[in-house]
């Protein structure tokens, strides 16, 4: 029945199915709370995390063996396994200091920091459309911080660090895309980040409950579904089409927040929110348009025999 669907249909589908579990992940690290220190809980969740990394031990030794995962790529995943781990740190101190639909929200700018870092470090043009969007992503952010009106929180400067750090290891992601698949990249930052956190884990140590690891346990198990629900909505559809889904994150962000948590709706937020998805989105359109214009032109270009 699933596979006779129409493959857009069925990308919000899976996509829908990755806001679900994402939620689920922020509301079981909600529920966690202070109880444990943020990059003890970070450590943890990565930790028993690497239990689904079992399926990938073989694509791993094989870009080792073949040479595919050379010094250089050992280094820049390490690099970018340090610097998400960072951001997760981040992410989870954010997580216990402010409400869950500003912590979606402004994790929403990760893609805007990486279109601004393409442009930076990888010579990336960027088009007066790309630009407008970006200035529009920014206002939109401005909104959920409204600095000067409102107590711009530490929670609130975590957040504005992981969307970087997190923008960070995507364009690393995105430089080793070419050399390596998807289940190395996958594996490689698991592993890495895992010993990242190991050193910040340890300066904090607080020994958990079983039921603590419980929890954690089940934010690995909901994060990995939701990545991998996530590879499936983008290999049906173009981000054009899936990235506007993950606004309703934030919809159901504020709803959970309010029903479990007690913490009231802030429109700006919300406004903030749309601002910000509509940028990600307008940006993904384009990047589908340009491609299928460069495709047309190639196949004109391309003599017949």
């Amino acid at each position: 029945m699933i596979s006779r669907l129409n493959p857009t249909i069925l990308a919000i589908l899976w996509m829908l199915v990755t806001g679900l579990l994402f939620v689920g992940v922020n509301v079981v690290v909600k529920i966690v709370g202070n109880d444990i220190p943020a990059a003890e809980s970070a450590f943890l969740r990565y930790l028993l995390g690497l239990v689904f990394l079992l399926p990938m031990l073989p694509a791993l030794k094989s870009a080792w063996t073949s040479g595919a995962l050379d010094r250089n790529g050992i280094a820049l995943f390490s690099l970018r396994g340090f610097v998400h781990a960072l951001g997760v740190i981040a992410w989870f101190y954010a997580m216990t200091q402010i409400p869950l639909a500003e912590v979606t929200a402004m994790n929403y700018m990760s893609p805007i920091y990486v279109t601004i870092g393409a442009a930076i470090f990888l010579g990336e043009k960027l088009a007066m459309r790309r630009i407008a969007a970006i200035i529009v992503a920014l206002c939109g952010g401005l909104l959920i911080l409204r600095p000067g009106f409102r107590e711009v929180s530490p929670g609130h400067i975590a957040m504005i660090g992981t969307a970087l750090a997190f923008a960070v290891s995507y364009l690393i992601a995105g430089r080793m895309a070419g050399k390596v698949n998807a289940t190395v990249i996958v594996g490689m930052l698991s592993i890495t980040v895992t010993i990242g956190l190991l050193p910040f884990a340890l300066a904090v140590w607080v020994t958990p409950t079983v039921e603590q690891l419980g929890w954690l346990f089940l934010v690995a198990a909901l994060a990995t579904g939701g990545h991998y629900s996530m590879t499936l909505a983008f290999r049906l559809a173009p981000m054009a089409v899936t990235q506007p889904v993950t606004f309703l994150q934030l919809i159901w962000s504020a709803l959970v927040g309010l029903v479990l948590f007690n913490e009231p709706i802030d429109i700006w937020v919300v406004v903030g929110g749309v601002l910000i998805m509509g940028s990600v989105s307008f940006i993904a359109w384009r990047e589908m348009v340009l491609k299928k214009t460069a495709i047309k032109a190639a196949a004109r270009a391309t003599p017949t025999i």
